[in-house]
């Protein structure tokens, strides 16, 4: 896949660039509007996906595109002895490192500012590398992957949810219109950055799902790739193998 743009303003920034200036910009309001707007159906897709962690997995776990760090302090919560989060904007970090001081875990997990797609770890550092509801915002797809794969430990599992859409009438439309109505309008409202909400649904239409993404995992070195769809297509969950 190419380098991606956006129209930002009154330019066209890099892909990354739009990301990391959205996200520093509604970290405030983020966790908040995460929860109104998905009615909290949120925390039990991450409840799922921590029920993919094995024993052997639960190691050392990288939380990719961590954001405030729900996704690290669930997955200690969930006997993870050690979480390294890693993501893109400075101002969600600075908030999630505040909410695992608060929740006593700072011995446990490390939230560090930096490029998923071009990450400092050794190869073969992790037992489990996950991402929750970013691996939509890679401006390079296939490079993010990799990265993950390669500083995976062979035998460990890469477990990633991720927005999708729903494929069947009436819900397929129902989505639609609140993805494309309601969501930025709210999302908007609240955050005061509506192009925030109206990015969301632009980047889940565009990004492949269900077969076309377990075919690019695939290609990416990851094996035993499947696909779990949750709420009726409203998210999946992919997981699979180094």
């Amino acid at each position: 896949m190419g380098t991606a743009s956006f129209a930002f303003g009154d330019e066209f920034m890099a892909k990354k660039e739009v990301v990391k200036d959205i996200f520093n910009d509604i970290a405030p309001k983020y966790d908040l509007l995460n929860h109104l707007l998905s009615l909290n159906i949120d925390k039990g897709w991450r409840r799922k996906a921590m029920k993919h962690i094995g024993e052997e997995g639960k190691g050392h776990l990288l939380d990719v595109a961590c954001g405030t760090g729900d996704f690290s302090i669930a997955a200690c919560k969930a006997g993870v002895k050690q979480v390294t989060g890693i993501d893109i904007s400075a101002n969600m970090v600075e908030i999630g490192k505040k909410k695992v001081h608060d929740a006593g875990l700072d011995a446990r997990i490390d939230l560090l500012s930096g490029d998923s797609e071009q990450m400092e770890f050794p190869d073969a550092t992790f037992d489990t590398v996950t991402v929750a509801f970013g691996v939509r915002n890679f401006e390079h797809l296939e490079q993010g992957l990799r990265e993950m794969q390669r500083v995976l430990r062979p035998g460990g599992k890469v477990i990633i949810l991720e927005f999708s859409m729903p494929e069947h009438f009436p819900m397929k439309q129902l989505y639609l219109f609140y993805f494309r109505r309601i969501l930025p309008l709210v999302g908007g409202w609240i955050s005061g950055n509506r192009g925030a909400y109206t990015y969301l649904p632009e980047s889940v239409m565009h990004f492949p799902q269900g077969q076309a993404f377990l075919g690019i995992l695939s290609a990416c070195g990851f094996r035993n790739v499947r696909r779990q769809k949750l709420t009726f297509g409203i998210a999946s969950l992919y997981t699979g193998e180094k």
